[in-house]
Parts: C-alpha cells; structure tokens; sequence
C-alpha cells in the first residue's frame, strides 16, 4: 500500500498551489487583457476629402521674404496742459529764517523758528532768494537785491513733542530725552522787490 497526501483525500485543497493556499499570501488573479480584436478601428482621415484644411504650396528658401513686424499701437497724444495766464499768477518768494527756507505768497501762514518779535508786531524777511509769480524770475546770489518779504506775527508756540532715544548696545547705556522747539507763527502780508 502506498501513502497518499491527507489533503488528497479530503478533497478540500487538492490541486492548489502553495501561493494560492496560504493565507498569509495574497491570491489575485491575473489581470485579463483586452482583447485587440474586439476594440474598433479608427478610421484615417483622407487630406482629400476635408474642405476645410488647406494645404499651403512649399516655396524654395529664396523665394520667401520676412513678414513685417506687427506694428505697435499707437497711443493718443495727452493734452498739453492750459497755460497759467501771466496776469492771474500771484506773485510769490522763496525766503530764507531759522536756517530753512519757506516758499511763500501773500495771505500764507507758516510756522518758522522762534523770532525776536512780538506777538502783532510786524516783521521783514530781508534773505529773499527769489522772487517770481510776476514777469520774469529773479533768482539771487545768494540773496535778490532790493527783495524783502513783510509778514505779522501772530503768535509764539512751542511743537509738538519729540522723543530723542540713545543707546549702545550689550554696553547697558540708554538715554531718554523729550524736545518741544519754540515756534512763530507768521501771516505774510506783502512781497516788495
């Protein structure tokens, strides 16, 4: 008598692999290809028979000139600005006080350095560095001659605060220090020269 297989007789794993039996394998069958007969065949297009594609004629390489450039769009030319009638500018001057300079007209008010003057009282600019508004510009060197500006004071007042900070660094020296500058404020009244 000879031996047989357990698993033979039972009947339950007879013929199977080792791959497709352990559990720990997974079994998935092979993909099917498709099947190149059954897919349709595409049909090719005849150059012939489409109207709508036109078959441009070859040229020899001499025979072909550049094409142009495109040409760029031209902008529409801005308005040139009216021109400020001589008559109707208001006269104006660039004076020079407290180290800056202002350009002023009659009927401005600006606020300059401290001046040494009342408050009402009225003050001449005498560093006039040009004078212009009216015919031609005078510009100085350094000052016009003969230019002076007339103003009123109409008051003293101190700035607004500002925060001066110093430091060094990693050296453990800091310095705070606050600053109001003492102002005039100045109501131009005439421009002569």
């Amino acid at each position: 008598m000879t031996e047989s297989d357990p698993r033979a007789e039972t009947g339950s794993d007879a013929g199977l692999s080792e791959t497709e039996t352990d559990p720990e394998r997974h079994y998935e069958p092979e993909a099917e290809a498709p099947d190149v007969a059954t897919e349709p065949v595409l049909e090719q297009a005849d150059p012939a028979t489409k109207p709508d594609v036109e078959v441009a004629p070859t040229t020899a390489a001499a025979d072909v000139t550049p094409a142009a450039p495109p040409r760029a769009r031209k902008r529409a030319p801005k308005p040139a600005p009216a021109p400020i009638p001589t008559a109707s500018r208001a006269p104006y001057a660039i004076v020079e006080t407290g180290g800056k300079q202002y350009r002023v007209s009659v009927g401005d008010r600006l606020a300059v350095e401290r001046l040494t003057a009342e408050a009402g009282s009225e003050v001449t600019l005498d560093r006039v560095l040009l004078v212009g508004g009216t015919g031609a510009t005078r510009v100085g060197a350094p000052t016009v001659a003969g230019a002076t500006v007339t103003a009123t004071v109409e008051d003293h007042y101190r700035g607004e605060k500002i925060v001066v900070f110093k430091y060094k660094a990693k050296k453990r020296y800091r310095r705070r220090l606050g600053h109001r500058q003492s102002l005039t404020r100045l109501a131009i009244t005439g421009i002569a020269g």
